[in-house]
């Protein structure tokens, strides 16, 4: 191998630290994997939704696969609300509109993956969402 390959890593749940989404109410970020720990190419992130939380409407400059892990929420994407359940699998292309929505009594959770890099994210209020 040469010195500029990735290394495999294995990283324990105990080892990952959620933070607070500030644009979002009731959601925790877990960095699980990403560049800082030597992945090339994809970031895997795990994000808990809080009975009553939610993300606002906005856009993202790169494209998100998800998988539903807990819970169940509403996940608005470009413009149709769709309700979502453990075992749900979405795919959410760069610069499409979506948000979430828990109204449930039990914690949502979900694993999203996307490119490494940076990722300008972009809140949007009604009028821009709509248009």
């Amino acid at each position: 191998m040469a010195d500029t390959d990735p290394e495999p890593l294995i990283r324990r749940a105990d080892d990952v630290e959620y933070e607070t989404v500030d644009a979002a109410d009731g959601v925790e970020k877990g960095v699980l994997i990403n560049e800082a720990h030597g992945a090339p190419n994809l970031a895997i992130r795990r994000f808990t939704l809080a009975p009553g939380g939610g993300i606002p409407k906005h856009t993202n400059e790169v494209e998100h696969e998800q998988y539903v892990l807990a819970g169940e929420y509403t996940v608005g994407v470009d413009g149709a609300e769709h309700t979502v359940s453990a075992g749900d699998s979405l795919f959410i292309p760069a610069g499409v509109v979506h948000w979430y929505r828990n109204d449930g009594d039990e914690e949502g959770a979900f694993v999203c993956a996307v490119p490494t890099g940076d990722d300008d994210i972009r809140l949007l209020d009604d009028e821009e969402a709509n248009r």
